[in-house]
């Protein structure tokens, strides 16, 4: 909703100021111009971008609008789960956690948290994580390797779309001139007409870099910023499954390999060290 109101506010700040200096908005409706940069912005973009990024891009940009689902209570949830499924491994040994990690959506474990019906990367990589633990001949040294190489993976693979965005809010200015250059050209074929014939054509080019500008830093630039700084956000979950994972791994008891995975929250979202063990002691 912020990112809505963000852009609305960008439209109205640029048109009333243009308003409230003396502007006839009527310059400002140029199609030609607008054709032209967002035009050859999109044909670019579909030449560089394979179809999968392309979707994945589209994903990103209106997972911009709804905002990241992850709270409080999100991460609470996930602390409870660690410390529910480190219980089992101690009680009962960690093969009790085979028909877990199997199907964890059938699991009456995962079933009590609604968390993982929306992160469900998160829960692949907590789930692929235990088995190596049931295949029984993997360090934890190389478990915690093996999570480093795909909390990797999983970063590259998000800042793509971002990235792409990124470059066509830097190409936007550039085309703005070339907009704008066709423009001249056309008024330079009309250097006859009358002072006020050329002073619109000279306008409408204007608007042309004009639009070129506005849209890269009011709209492009902001989008890919938003999309980055969502997915530093949400991939914080797999840094707090291998802190818990990896502390577990190294043979910690569960209230403290729990411990681990809480100080891995930013700030913002991090439950106290009290409220955590409250929510451990209560039962399900």
């Amino acid at each position: 909703m912020l990112t809505l109101i963000g852009l609305a506010v960008v439209i109205i700040c640029v048109i009333g100021g243009f308003t409230l200096a003396g502007g006839n908005l009527i310059v400002l409706m140029q199609p030609a111009e607008f054709i032209v940069i967002a035009g050859v912005a999109l044909g670019s973009l579909l030449v560089s971008t394979p179809t999968k990024l392309m979707k994945q891009m589209i994903g990103s940009i209106t997972g911009t609008v709804k905002g990241s689902k992850l709270t409080r209570e999100t991460y609470m949830s996930l602390l409870r789960l660690l410390n529910a499924l480190f219980h089992i491994a101690r009680r009962d040994g960690i093969i009790a956690l085979e028909p877990h990690v199997n199907d964890p959506k059938n699991s009456p474990v995962f079933q009590k948290y609604p968390f993982i019906y929306s992160y469900e990367t998160a829960v692949s990589f907590l789930c692929d994580t235990i088995k190596l633990f049931l295949a029984g001949s993997v360090s934890p040294s190389d478990i915690e390797a093996l999570m480093d190489a795909e909390i990797e993976t999983h970063h590259d693979e998000k800042s793509a779309p971002p990235n792409i965005l990124a470059k066509v809010g830097d190409a936007l200015p550039g085309l703005g001139i070339v907009a704008a250059v066709l423009g001249i050209i056309i008024t330079m074929g009309h250097m006859d007409a009358p002072a006020e014939q050329i002073g619109k054509h000279v306008a409408a080019a204007l608007v042309g870099t004009f639009l070129g500008v506005l849209l890269c830093y009011g709209f492009v630039q902001p989008l890919s910023m938003n999309i980055e700084n969502q997915n530093r956000i949400d991939g914080r979950l797999f840094h707090v499954i291998k802190a818990g994972v990896a502390a577990f791994a190294k043979g910690m008891a569960p209230a403290l390999a729990v411990e681990f995975a809480r100080r891995a929250i930013y700030h913002s979202d991090r439950p106290t060290f009290e409220e955590v063990e409250n929510e451990m002691r209560k039962k399900d």
